[in-house]
């Protein structure tokens, strides 16, 4: 910059330099020559600048141009360069230049552009924009090193014009420096640069800072950049303009390294407005090769979570739309725009994001950043990026990684931030909800419901119609998550789902693709929407009730079926308003009895729509209490009917007189003959009650009950021991005589009978009563005798579709029961011979048929199971005493569950666990009916099945213990043969049976993938803590042998898989490892050894030669990791404390010396590298945690320790033995462990010697040579020298080779 002549006042250094000569002479004279002097200087500067084409003006008339800027500098320079008194006269020009800037406003002029002449003359030449005089100035080489730039004399200037008129000066001077041409001497100007800004004000340094590389040249960008940093270490003000100017500078990557690692050191302290210049500065200074470790460390320090204030916090917490404060949210914000610019324009930054979000292990290392920067990377257009961003939140979901309570706290404390990236979180909850894998369903939901709760009305919308989509879709999974979502969500906010109300409305047109479960969760969810608040939902109730009508008026029964669903769920918000209002009963209101009697008044033409009415209105009872069921009681009633029939199955003998019967065989003779002469006019005309409606409505009539009586069924305990009027069953004896209509009635008469059984073993299931568990066992034992008698029947009728039980299901939708195709006579033609071979071989197909009838494909034929029933496996051995009529005890009467019924409460608990916990198979081209049969079971949630099973472990477990036994005592009463002459086959059949199925259920519990949640972890360790308690210690199982059912001995690779896990639970929790490990090795393998080609272990059946590559890894692995356990040693370690340590360490190495030994027997190329491997971990932890034992206890304990060198000395050279063997056959996989294990033992060598020399023995240790050798002890190569040990006179060779 150019040099301003300095006033006396100020320049107090210059002053007293020229007191001296002033003194001398006159002041007139002095003065005179100084105007002389000063005029002089003038007229040169004026006159060549007025020569080279610019006019000066004075005051605030900026000066003026009339020619080309390239063309005025040339000028300069040659009338200046050949002017007579060169170099003079540049000196001259600039005093000139700086006596004319003494004026501030000349000053002024000089620094703001100068205009183009126009006034006469042509000014064609001259462009619109021209440079100010001082940088043109500055432009002319000459001047530039007459002035050389003065910056520390321009201080003065700058400070004296500090915002002048509005006008900052100083900033204005600054840019004069911009973008030159040439610099004649950069280095200097970098140093007075730095040097002005280390004493000026923060604004000005803040402005040189930031133009320091438009002013440097490269040459001197690494210096400069050295000083920033320093700079930004000191003076925390000045982080951002050193960040910028270092990002534009072009530096080294060591020293652009070094900077960056002392930036991310002051991450944490920094203020929250300069985080995101310094995140940009990190993100873009990156190279590949260092984007991994860097992105790394930047998410470990970045805490985004801090940049909220409290009082967001506690706003959100109490449910308050969040209203961020725009400071925070504005750096926030900025932040993640600066990770979106890096990821979008560099692959390698988002591949270091994903590694390093994926790289974190424990839960709570998580951070909110975690998920903004997913987001973040699927809003990036890259397709990989988006790709995976969805995978790692998947994998991080299903690991239990990121939790909703993290998402939780990413949407309360950045809601603002998050509103940008909508679309994503919109897109990636959809890709959870959709995914087959229900570990990450719920996360899904979780998005959805934050997103509706915390964004403006414009996301909510977006957030049902995607929900409406998800439920439009038709995929049992996602429907049923979608409108589970979407209950939620009316539940928690009704008043901001009532304005979405006509989306969810728009589901109605597509319930033809909804299951009956469905279409209830549906209804529920319009309902709420519909009588929440009636100003809004008038119109809905207006909607629902025109479709409900329609559905129920329609002949078609899929559609009927919709319409009695929808009327019986509007029931259900109604009464959960009127319960939650009033403690009194409401009466509903007019439009819901008028449906009421609707469906009434159409299912009295349809048995199975009146059956469905009342088991729809069971279900809803099951859930709130209804009391217009009080209204339904005088309308529906049972008529008995004459006709001689047996009363079977009564369970209360006593009570025969006067009691009452189930009346089931005329009741379904009635519906086989509408006019029946015997009858009387009077009972012709009562209306006649379908069988299909008794087990439905018992089933209401229990529910209300229950209701009523808080679980006490005492009012109508009678039908649990009631008999049922039956024909004689002995007819199915000759069941083949009757003929089709017959055995159909026979068929059907079973089937009535054994779903009246199921549904009273649902209703008393629970009842704590002893003699009532007496008759539900009982009853068990009933269906159980009576499917027996069923199958006889069915096998003679080929053909026969069973009465419906389930009556949710479409008609067509039900499973087709298998039949038989019996070829007929075709004509009259062929042999006599033809004709008897035809009919052999029909019959025999009618025998196998016969035979091969199984109920397994009439179940959705029965009725629904209880999830309940399942309860009566705990009972055991129930009785009662009968009494005579003199209440004296007569006998005594014992029930308990056999195998048969053991079979039909098993089976039936593996089809819920594998409808409710086992994954669900996508099939889209095939139309599954997998819900047919549990519409009981989809009320209950996976979690709560979940946690039945875990309630039911012991008693399962029980049972399973009770098959083991019965099967282990048959085996030793029969020899070792099951199935021995004179075992019961149908019993050993069922025992196997309910053998398998308690694996089954056990396994099917424990695959259920809800426990891989975290929510769900505290139910998996109930569950194992159940088993643990049961299952034998680990040892229990080596002892003894393992054979497949055919007896032979197991083996394969599973074998080994599953050998290796038990032997590895065994070691890692038996209380003395080493002891363990010693009874493998000194007592099971020398039994192997001497045993045959074939044979075992005596003590351990499960060691034998295939098997012994398991035992040995086993044992060293968990050797290695026992001593690395072992508490290292201290100086201060008592004697007790050392001599412990000794002993633990003597056993230890005496294990590890026989495993070593083990090669030479069994040398095979697995175990060499076994032995290799863990050798070489065995000696470094020995390195660590033994050798500083022995240096403390080597003089109180010589004699121990000796001999654990001399055991260790014997293994090292085995382990040197094995390294020339690997070298000589040149097995690289061998070879591999070869270089880091000499490692190992030249470090031993010279550890043993310093523990020698710590202790005043060195003269014990000595060299000399040791053979190389392979595992034959065969000499191999030349004379290798190794170290010998001796203590007292006494030699122990190490046998511990140097390198080489």
């Amino acid at each position: 910059m150019l040099r301003k002549k300095r006033r006396s006042s100020v320049d107090e250094g210059d002053r007293s330099a020229e007191s001296k000569s002033k003194k001398s002479r006159s002041t007139g004279r002095a003065a005179k020559s100084t105007v002389q002097d000063e005029a002089v200087r003038r007229n040169v500067f004026t006159q060549v600048l007025r020569e080279a084409g610019i006019a000066l003006r004075q005051s605030n008339t900026p000066n003026e141009i009339d020619v080309d800027q390239a063309v005025f500098q040339k000028r300069v320079h040659q009338l200046l360069r050949k002017s007579p008194q060169y170099p003079n006269v540049s000196i001259e020009f600039v005093s000139g230049l700086e006596s004319h800037i003494e004026d501030q406003e000349n000053f002024k002029n000089c620094l703001l552009p100068c205009v183009p002449r126009s006034s006469d003359g042509d000014s064609s030449s001259v462009c619109s924009y021209q440079e100010s005089l001082i940088r043109l100035l500055l432009g002319v080489e000459i001047l530039q090193v007459c002035t050389n730039f003065c910056p520390l004399e321009l201080k003065l200037s700058l400070q004296l014009f500090m915002g002048e008129n509005g006008v900052n000066i100083p900033r204005i001077i600054v840019n004069q420096l911009k973008w030159l041409d040439r610099i004649m001497d950069s280095k200097d100007l970098a140093g007075k640069l730095m040097e002005l800004v280390s004493v000026a004000p923060v604004e000005l340094q803040r402005d040189i800072i930031v133009s320091l590389p438009e002013i440097l040249e490269d040459s001197q960008h690494n210096d400069v950049a050295q000083e920033l940093n320093s700079l930004l270490q000191q003076n925390t003000q000045l982080t951002v303009p050193v960040l910028d100017a270092l990002s534009s500078l072009n530096l080294n990557p060591a020293l652009l390294a070094e900077v960056r690692s002392g930036v991310m050191a002051t991450l944490t302290a920094v203020s929250l407005e300069d985080l995101p210049v310094i995140v940009k500065f990190i993100l873009h200074t990156v190279s590949a090769s260092e984007a991994n470790e860097v992105v790394s460390d930047l998410r470990k320090k970045l805490e985004l979570e801090f940049c909220v204030s409290p009082a967001l916090t506690q706003a959100s917490q109490q449910c308050v739309k969040f209203t961020s404060s725009s400071d925070n949210q504005g750096c926030v914000g900025l932040v993640l725009d600066t990770i979106k610019s890096a990821v979008r324009f560099q692959k390698t930054i988002s591949e270091a994001w994903l590694k390093a979000i994926e790289n974190v292990v424990e839960t709570e290392d998580h951070k909110v950043t975690d998920l903004l920067v997913l987001f973040i990377l699927h809003t990036v257009n890259a397709n990989h990026s988006r790709r995976g961003a969805e995978r790692v939140l998947r994998i991080k979901v299903r690991g239990g990684q990121i939790r909703e309570t993290l998402l939780q706290r990413t949407f309360r404390g950045y809601a603002d931030v998050m509103r940008n990236y909508f679309p994503s979180i919109l897109s990636l909850a959809q890709g959870l909800l959709r995914s087959p894998d229900p570990c990450v369903v719920p996360f899904g939901a979780h998005m959805y419901k934050h997103a509706f709760s915390t964004f403006d009305s414009y996301c909510q919308q977006e957030v049902v119609s995607s929900l409406v989509t998800h439920i439009c879709s038709g995929l049992g999974g996602e429907v049923d998550a979608a409108l589970e979502l979407l209950c939620e969500l009316v539940v928690q906010r009704p008043d901001e789902m009532a304005l979405y109300a006509v989306f969810v409305k728009g589901i109605l047109d597509y319930m033809e693709n909804l299951t009956p479960q469905q279409i209830r969760r549906l209804f529920c969810v319009l309902s709420s929407l519909a009588f929440g608040k009636e100003q809004q939902g008038s119109h809905i109730q207006d909607d629902m009730h025109i479709v409900i009508r329609k559905q129920l008026s329609s002949t078609v029964s899929k559609y009927k079926r919709i319409g009695i669903i929808g009327a019986v769920m509007v029931q259900h918000v109604p009464s959960k308003i009127n319960m939650s209002r009033v403690c009194v009963s409401v009466r509903p209101s007019v439009q819901v009895m008028a449906l009421l009697e609707l469906v009434k008044s159409c299912s009295e033409g349809s048995p199975e729509a009146a059956a469905l009415y009342y088991d729809e209105l069971s279900n809803l009872l099951q859930t709130c209490t209804l009391d217009l069921l009080v209204q339904l009681f005088p309308h529906m009633s049972f008529f008995n009917f004459p006709f001689p029939a047996a009363a079977m199955y009564n369970l209360d003998e006593d009570e025969s007189q006067g009691g009452i019967a189930i009346n089931l065989l005329p009741l379904l003779f009635s519906l086989l003959i509408p006019v029946i002469p015997c009858l009387p006019p009077t009972v012709r005309q009562q209306r006649r009650v379908s069988p299909l409606c008794l087990a439905s409505f018992f089933r209401l009539l229990r529910l209300c009950e229950e209701n009523q009586h808080k679980g006490d069924l005492e009012e109508i305990d009678a039908l649990l021991g009631c008999p049922i009027m039956l024909t004689d069953l002995d007819v199915v004896e000759k069941v083949e005589s009757l003929s089709k209509p017959e055995r159909e009635f026979l068929c059907s008469l079973l089937f009535y009978t054994i779903n009246w059984f199921r549904e009273v073993v649902n209703a008393f299931c629970h009842q704590k009563d002893p003699e009532m568990k007496m008759k539900v066992v009982t009853r068990l034992q009933n269906i159980t005798y009576l499917q027996t008698v069923l199958e006889r029947a069915l096998a003679a009728t080929p053909g026969f579709v069973p009465p419906p039980a389930n009556f949710d299901g479409d008609v067509s939708e039900r499973p087709v029961v298998p039949s038989v195709a019996i070829p007929g006579k075709k004509g009259n033609k062929g042999t006599e011979a033809d004709e008897s071979q035809q009919e052999c071989s029909l019959k025999e197909k009618e025998k196998e048929f016969r035979l091969g009838v199984s109920l397994a494909s009439y179940r959705p034929f029965f009725r629904e199971l209880d999830v309940e029933v399942l309860g009566v496996l705990q009972c055991g051995l129930l009785s009662r005493s009968l009494l005579d009529t003199e209440l004296h005890s007569r006998e005594r009467e014992e029930v308990q569950l056999g195998p048969a019924e053991l079979v039909f409460l098993l089976e039936d608990m593996l089809r819920k666990l594998d409808f409710s916990l086992a994954p669900v198979k996508r099939a889209p081209f095939l139309k599954s009916d997998r819900s047919v049969g549990f519409s009981h079971l989809q009320q209950k949630s996976p979690q709560d099945i979940a946690i039945s099973c875990v309630q039911l472990l012991p008693t399962l477990c029980a049972h399973l213990e009770n098959c083991h036994n019965h099967f282990q005592a048959l085996i030793s009463a029969n020899q070792g043969v099951v199935d021995a002459p004179g075992v019961d086959e149908n019993d050993h059949q069922l025992m196997s049976s309910v053998y398998q199925l308690l694996l089954q259920v056990l396994h099917t519990t424990f695959s259920w993938t809800g426990f891989c949640q975290h929510e769900h972890h505290s139910k998996l360790k109930s569950a194992l803590a159940v088993l643990a308690g049961r299952l034998k210690e680990g040892e229990a199982y080596l002892q003894q042998e393992w054979v497949t059912p055919t007896g032979e001995r197991e083996r394969g690779v599973k074998h080994n898989e599953a050998l290796q896990a038990v032997l590895s639970i065994y070691l890692e929790r038996t209380g003395d490892v080493l002891r363990a490990v010693e009874e493998i090795v000194g007592e099971g393998i020398p039994e192997l050894m001497n045993a045959a080609k074939d044979g075992n272990s005596k003590t351990f059946p499960t060691l034998t030669r295939q098997t012994f590559l398991v035992f040995f890894r086993g044992t060293m692995a968990i050797l290695e990791r026992s001593v690395r356990r072992i508490p290292a040693a201290k100086q201060d370690d008592s004697n007790e404390v050392q001599t412990e340590k000794l002993l633990t360490w003597n056993l230890a190495v005496r294990d590890f010396h026989m495993l070593v030994n083990l090669v030479k027997v069994f040398d095979s190329r697995p175990v060499l590298t076994v032995c290799l491997k863990y050798g070489r971990l065995f000696l470094e932890a020995f390195l660590k945690l033994g050798m500083p034992l022995l240096d403390y206890s080597f003089k109180k304990h010589k004699e121990d320790v000796q001999s654990l060198l001399k055991t260790f000395q014997l293994s090292t050279r085995q382990l040197h033995h094995m390294c020339g063997h690997s070298k000589i056959r040149q097995d690289t996989g061998l070879t591999n462990h070869v270089p880091a294990l000499k490692k190992s033992l030249e470090q031993f060598v010279y550890r043993v010697k310093a523990m020698l020399v710590l202790n005043n023995c060195q003269e014990a240790f000595w060299l000399g040579n040791l053979k190389n050798r392979d595992l034959k002890v065969l000499l191999h190569r030349a004379a290798l020298p190794y170290s010998c040990l001796c203590s007292g006179g006494t030699f122990t060779c190490s046998s511990l080779c140097l390198a080489g």
